[in-house]
């Protein structure tokens, strides 16, 4: 038995794709549509800057097929302005936003936290606890939403299957060992970032799931990958899908781009995801 991959991109409309990835005259409406049919995955980050509408959540995922997986970035508002306290209101919000509309494609939950944002064991430990693990979980905390989503709030679910989880930390300190003690009693993923070094690269294994994101080797955001490091990342991704890591259990893997500046994103995306294949 192993685990699955997703590969895919962060986020899919870019103008610097078109007539490169993008054929040229493609209408910008069928971009998600044609990235979903060169890859599994896409991260959604859109809804990391505000409150997207049940609608578009819908929208998208009836221009994906079946299998299909989004990822989802977590509110900023929760992240970065209540900086992980008192976020119960604010994570309502976001789930009754049209989150659980993506149904089965709905896949983990991306928390990005600012470099400001230190590790505090208690502060981590609390918002750890309050994320919802399924998605009934989701749709109660859902629920709670205040004012500013009545009328739009999306409250409704197929199946109350689980939900993952992901941190992105980017200051030095979560590098203390206590804190992916913490995540992994929550079973939440450390999310690998690679950053050219602009921040610290967290490698350890805190949940059944390992998430990865690549900004760039050498550049942030801009640099591509080569054919000799894209197979580096392959032989990664397969130790984590087989269990070979360590601790023998077999872990689905989701790995997305984000050098897009030059529009390098979607081309090292599809390259790896063929060579997992």
């Amino acid at each position: 038995m192993t685990g699955r991959a997703f590969i895919g991109t962060s986020g899919w409309r870019y103008p610097r794709w078109r007539g490169d990835f993008y054929p040229r005259g493609l209408v910008q409406r069928r971009e998600l549509e044609y990235l979903a049919e060169h890859l599994p995955s896409v991260e959604l980050n859109g809804s990391f800057y505000s409150l997207q509408r049940p609608e578009s959540y819908r929208r998208w995922r009836a221009e994906v097929p079946a299998g299909f997986v989004f990822a989802v970035k977590g509110s900023r508002y929760v992240t970065h302005m209540l900086r992980l306290q008192n976020v119960h209101t604010g994570m309502a919000n976001f789930f009754a936003s049209g989150v659980l509309s993506l149904g089965p494609t709905l896949g983990p939950i991306l928390w990005q936290l600012p470099e400001r944002v230190a590790f505090d064991p208690g502060v981590l430990d609390a918002f750890l606890s309050s994320l919802p693990r399924t998605r009934g979980e989701a749709l109660s905390l859902a629920r709670d939403h205040d004012a500013r989503l009545d009328g739009r709030a999306w409250l409704e679910i197929e199946d109350d299957g689980p939900l993952r989880h992901a941190l992105e930390p980017r200051s030095a300190s979560f590098a203390d060992p206590r804190a992916a003690e913490i995540l992994r009693a929550h079973n939440v993923a450390l999310v690998l970032a690679d950053t050219a070094g602009r921040w610290p690269a967290f490698d350890d294994v805190t949940a059944d799931h390992v998430y990865v994101r690549l900004h760039g080797s050498t550049e942030l955001y801009a640099s591509g990958y080569t054919p000799e490091e894209l197979g580096t990342w392959a032989d990664r991704v397969r130790r984590w899908q087989s269990g070979a890591d360590g601790d023998g259990m077999p872990r689905d893997v989701y790995v997305y781009f984000d050098n897009d500046a030059r529009g390098r994103a979607p081309h090292d995306a599809v390259s790896l995801d063929a060579r997992l294949r």
